[in-house]
């Protein structure tokens, strides 16, 4: 059994308890009346309105237990765990070592193939399956919450040694539970202080680091201290606040004129000590804390800055955030920008990084002509890694596109080339340029040059430059 199941039992008998005393009450008045006194009571109209009162005062508070033992229980009722709730409330007792963040990622595409009653059991038995894991590891007073959907808290008055190899053991064990597959991530911080639900927030942070790590070595961070999660945050605070951004400009080469005519733009924040801050790491925490827009403003203006000191025929590619794209304020703000300082809008080209369609595809469609207006370029990138890329073409004529990696490393597979040649010469058809990033080698270069790409950006063209050496080089 659960401890949230045992503690909402007792939390249960507790309130029958209460809930019998009126009854007690009224039951011995009753019988004190009618055998103790010796007199026989007569229902004259104070005596009927004093057992009316009664009657009613007890009723009322039993209605009342009930309403508050539904309000205020402890458990999540589709899987007995505690509810988020409850849960924070006990961690300020428990004072856990450890929490952890554990998600089934593919809760999506499980919901729209099962039934409601299919996945209520599924969640039902993945939180008892977790305690039973943690049980035969001697862990009995292990503390699991349902926060909403299929993400589950985890608290534990120990320290991170076990725990990883509990949740990689129990992720391996269950990776199917009642023939349905389960794709899972979890993200834990040790060391947890009082503001126990900032600790919570910090394991979405490290969940979507990892989500963003998916082109860089894995590195052993699922675990982390929440202290130095803390420290991190107050850095890129810092950053933002005193603009403290690092560009990296990564050559595009034209096949067409064989010359570098365009940049594409990555950033980096530095803390106090200078040292860098990885987008992966930022961008997330950003995001989380609503300074996303002010990020992309901070951006924006070091960008246009850079416009009047390099050559005229130098385009910078670069990426903000959808959400500040369609906030009215931080489209003032640029277009105002681009109106004082900016002589040719079109060297600026925004890079939309969409995975699925956007809810309200007509109205972000406009916002983005509106950019368009201006003269500003807009590109796609990753295009082609899934059909919301495909959805946007129907709909909007880009100016560029930018071909999913997985186009250009997997250049050999018959399959992957002739759908790149198709991608290619619909791209032509519709006047929009073509961009092939990841070109590692003078083989890719040859095949994608032969398919008609207009632009190629990767280590085999050349490697990213400082903003320094940038200047140097076309002031």
């Amino acid at each position: 059994m659960l401890l949230s199941e045992r503690e909402e039992r007792e939390r249960r008998f507790k309130l029958a308890l209460r809930a019998g005393i009126p009854i007690l009450l009224l039951v011995s008045l009753v019988f004190y009346s009618l055998f103790f006194r010796g007199s026989h009571i007569h229902f004259n109209l104070e005596t009927t309105f004093i057992m009316m009162s009664i009657l009613f005062i007890t009723v009322y508070f039993i209605y009342f237990l009930i309403d508050l033992s539904v309000k205020e229980t402890l458990i999540d009722q589709t899987t007995q765990g505690f509810n988020q709730k409850a849960f924070i409330t006990k961690l300020q007792k428990y004072r856990p070592k450890t929490l952890v963040l554990l998600i089934v990622k593919n809760l999506s595409t499980i919901n729209e193939n099962y039934s409601a009653e299919q996945v209520d059991l599924l969640l039902y038995n993945i939180i008892h399956k977790l305690n039973q894991e943690f049980r035969k590891y001697g862990l009995n007073k292990v503390l699991i919450a349902r926060r909403y959907g299929a993400e589950f808290l985890i608290a534990i008055d120990r320290d991170s040694d076990d725990i990883e190899t509990i949740l990689e053991n129990f992720i391996t064990k269950y990776r199917n539970i009642d023939d349905i597959e389960l794709d899972y991530t979890y993200a834990a911080v040790t060391n947890t202080g009082k503001e126990l639900e900032k600790d919570i927030i910090y394991l979405k942070d490290l969940i979507a680091i990892e989500e963003k790590s998916f082109n860089i070595p894995a590195d052993n961070h699922k675990i982390q201290d929440a202290t130095e999660l803390s420290k991190i945050e107050q850095s890129i605070l810092f950053a933002l606040k005193h603009e403290k951004l690092y560009l990296s400009f990564r050559p595009i080469l034209n096949t067409g004129s064989n010359q570098i005519d365009m940049y594409e733009i990555s950033a980096k924040l530095h803390d106090q000590k200078g040292a860098d801050i990885l987008p992966r790491v930022y961008l997330p925490i950003i995001n989380r804390i609503g300074l996303g827009r002010e990020y992309d403003m901070v951006l924006l203006k070091h960008i246009i800055s850079l416009l009047p000191l390099v050559d005229a025929h130098i385009s910078f590619s670069f990426n903000l955030s959808p959400f500040s794209l369609r906030d009215e304020s931080f489209q003032k703000q640029f277009f105002s920008l681009l109106e004082q300082q900016v002589d040719q809008p079109s060297r600026l080209i925004i890079e939309l990084y969409e995975r699925k369609t956007h809810h309200n595809l007509s109205g972000y469609l406009k916002t983005l002509k509106k950019f368009r207006a201006q003269g500003i370029r807009i590109a796609i990138d990753n295009f082609g890694s899934s059909n919301a890329s495909m959805e946007y073409m129907k709909h909007f004529n880009f100016d560029l596109v930018q071909f999913d990696r997985d186009y250009v490393t997997k250049l050999d597979d018959t399959t992957t080339y002739a759908m790149l040649s198709s991608l290619v010469s619909m791209s032509k058809e519709l006047g929009i340029v073509t961009v092939a990033k990841w070109v590692d080698n003078t083989v890719q270069k040859e095949k994608l040059i032969a398919l008609g790409i207009d632009y190629l950006q990767g280590f085999g063209i050349g490697k990213p430059i400082n903003e320094t050496k940038l200047l140097k080089q076309y002031n």
